[in-house]
């Protein structure tokens, strides 16, 4: 099976997005992953879960993780303060250096897929097709699909 086969539609923010929108947008749909792409339609980011919820997480709390024992729920970063105003690109830009996302082009084969996910630590793989000079974002392919497809085949 190809990655054509095995893409979904997938929710998409773009980076000039609003910051606070693109986390509702991720808490809503109970996302693996926010899937940032450009203007032009192109893969930019794909951030795991568990790396937007460092936004709310102090950063003494990062460097000493004990720390966090202490703290009640109220004692992390309120989301608003931290994200009103900020575009998706100026968010990301603001966490540390950005990680490419993780692309498949169409014919990618679903070990391929596999792979890539378990070398990149991501439950997400963007789907793209190419066209000369124009890259486009088909779908993406996230870690729970591509396991239930193995299944299907045990």
């Amino acid at each position: 099976m190809r990655a054509s086969d095995l893409a979904e539609p997938y929710p998409v923010v773009g980076t000039d997005d609003d910051a606070m929108q693109a986390a509702r947008l991720f808490a809503e749909h109970q996302l693996p992953a926010l899937l940032v792409v450009d203007r032009d339609g192109r893969p930019y980011a794909i951030v795991p879960g568990s790396q937007l919820l460092r936004v709310i997480v102090p950063a003494f709390i990062l460097r000493e993780p004990s720390l966090a024992r202490s703290l009640g729920d109220g004692d992390g970063e309120r989301l608003s303060d931290v994200l009103e105003g900020l575009t998706v690109a100026e968010w990301l830009s603001g966490q540390g250096q950005r990680e490419l996302p993780t692309v498949v082009g169409v014919s990618a084969s679903a070990i391929e897929i596999a792979e890539l996910m378990v070398r990149t630590h991501t439950p997400l793989v963007a789907v793209v097709e190419s066209d000369g000079e124009l890259t486009r974002t088909v779908g993406a392919i996230r870690a729970a699909r591509l396991m239930e497809h193995f299944l299907r085949r045990s």
